[in-house]
């Protein structure tokens, strides 16, 4: 079975994360995954730098991201 979840590549198309778990815990985002296939990491996003992210999107930025799930690989 394909393991599910999201992957993030370098520009040279090396696997750079597998995102393996997005998950809630309080007001935090907390995201799971693999480093370069061999490392477990946890990241813990808090509520500030998900609004600064919010912050380094303009209108073209947001209509990309909402059509990225329809473009071809």
């Amino acid at each position: 079975m394909a393991k599910k979840g999201m992957t993030f590549f370098t520009p040279d198309k090396g696997k750079l994360m597998d995102v393996e778990a997005i998950e809630r815990s309080g007001n935090n985002l907390i995201i799971k995954g693999t480093i370069m296939e061999a490392m477990p990491m946890t990241a813990v996003i808090p509520p500030e730098e998900v609004r600064r992210a919010f912050g380094l999107l303009n209108l073209r930025m947001v209509l990309f991201l909402l059509s990225m799930p329809f473009r071809r690989r």
